[in-house]
């Protein structure tokens, strides 16, 4: 494994099983009284998140207090950044005082790999702007997996706000890699230009119609509608994207009754997902959320300390 996870190309498939397996272990942990593994102690994490997160952030300060890591979160808000420091002077001094892993979510494509070459300490890309969210696509593959076994030849749905999600570019390369057929899913505005070359090389298909690709699918994955990054109309209105590309009742009823439903957070409620498709009892969201703490748990460990899970 590489010494630091900037994007999903930094791990081979072995790397990825590898991840997967100890985030089998590590999750057994969550079902115990006592939480705590001695592995990182002495170590020391710092969570560095210029951009709001609830779920990315709080798994990676729980994995890293659950294998006994110092863990630290500081805000773009109430870090030097805030006043006018820039970005390299402000993870130099974070890593002068003798942190071991930078865990970094920034607004700027590139900045996790920018970062890695001004410090020391590994760095974990926790996602950047819209270029990649590495360890949400683990997750994702690791919940699949969990769900349906290999992913072999699974046909995978993604749905949504493809311009602009980070999470969609890591889960094309994580979920290709491991066997699964993609379909992306997505109105023209909000279909990436350049994709058809890109689909072509990596193996993954489009599609604008939903309706048509969803009866086959078996595991749909809906995009969350970033609309803080949306500088024009990208669609005439939420109805309007929720009828055509919302995982609505009615195409609930369509998906098959063990094909799980997939999102990374926050929801947008009655816009990309109904609900109903939100609470059925094929969603897996919930259980995205606890996959995450068992696979960030898994990727701490093995960039910071290494070995065989005891």
């Amino acid at each position: 494994m590489t010494r630091h996870l900037l994007s999903i190309d930094d791990l081979s498939v072995d790397d990825m099983t590898t991840v997967f397996d100890t985030a089998a272990e590590m999750h057994d942990v969550q079902r115990r009284e006592v939480k705590k593994l001695p592995a990182l102690r002495g170590r020391t994490v710092i969570n560095l998140f210029f951009e709001d997160s609830t779920r990315t952030r709080s798994s990676f300060e729980i994995a890293g207090k659950w294998l006994s890591a110092d863990t630290v979160n500081i805000t773009g808000k109430g870090s030097s950044a805030s006043k006018g420091e820039s970005l390299r002077d402000t993870v130099r001094t974070i890593c002068a005082m003798g942190v071991d892993a930078l865990v970094m979510r920034h607004s700027a494509s590139g900045a996790a790999l920018q970062v890695s070459q001004w410090v020391d300490a590994v760095v974990i890309n926790a996602g950047d702007g819209t270029h990649e969210h590495p360890t949400q696509a683990l997750l994702d593959a690791y919940t699949l997996r969990q769900r349906l076994g290999s992913l072999e030849g699974r046909h995978v749905v993604m749905v949504g706000d493809l311009t602009h999600s980070r999470v969609f570019r890591s889960n094309v390369k994580s979920l290709t890699r491991l066997g699964a057929r993609l379909t992306v899913v997505a109105p023209p505005t909000l279909m990436p230009s350049g994709i058809g070359a890109w689909s072509k090389e990596a193996g993954f298909e489009t599609s604008y119609d939903l309706d048509a690709v969803l009866p086959d699918a078996d595991a749909v994955m809906m995009l969350r509608v970033q609309r803080e990054r949306m500088a024009g109309g990208f669609f005439p209105s939420a109805r309007e994207y929720a009828v055509g590309y919302g995982l609505t009742r009615d195409r609930l009823a369509t998906l098959g009754a063990d094909a799980p439903i997939l999102h990374p957070g926050p929801m947008n409620r009655g816009l990309e997902i109904a609900a109903d498709a939100a609470d059925a009892a094929q969603s897996v969201v919930l259980d995205q959320v606890s996959a995450g703490v068992a696979v960030r748990m898994s990727l701490l460990y093995h960039l910071l300390a290494g070995g065989d899970v005891s």
